[in-house]
């Protein structure tokens, strides 16, 4: 017997976990109620809680890093340096070529 894996939506995630914090009822019968196993609720509520004091996304979904916006911003910073030190050293080569020709 094979067992199934399903994967929920960050949204489907979230709204698990906000009704556990804002009802009064457990874990296990906010599963019930939405048929799904409560070790899921308890891990996803622990995420969120993990992700949030920590000041990142919580459910971001098949395996992506959760980034600040900080974070996001410097790999986005560290890229474009990266492309901006391509293009200084082919304009280097470029100028050391025609300045050979002259």
């Amino acid at each position: 017997m094979t067992a199934s894996k399903h994967e929920y939506t960050a949204e489907f995630k979230e709204e698990a976990v906000r009704l556990v914090i804002s009802s009064q009822k457990s874990c296990a019968e906010i599963a019930r109620n939405l048929g799904i196993t409560p070790y899921l609720v308890v891990r996803w509520k622990g995420q969120q809680e993990q992700k949030g004091a920590a000041g990142r996304p919580q459910f971001t979904g098949r395996g992506v890093a959760a980034l600040s916006e900080q974070e996001v911003r410097v790999k986005k910073l560290e890229r474009e340096l990266e492309i901006t030190r391509q293009e200084r050293d082919i304009l280097r080569k470029a100028l050391a070529f025609f300045a050979k020709e002259n």
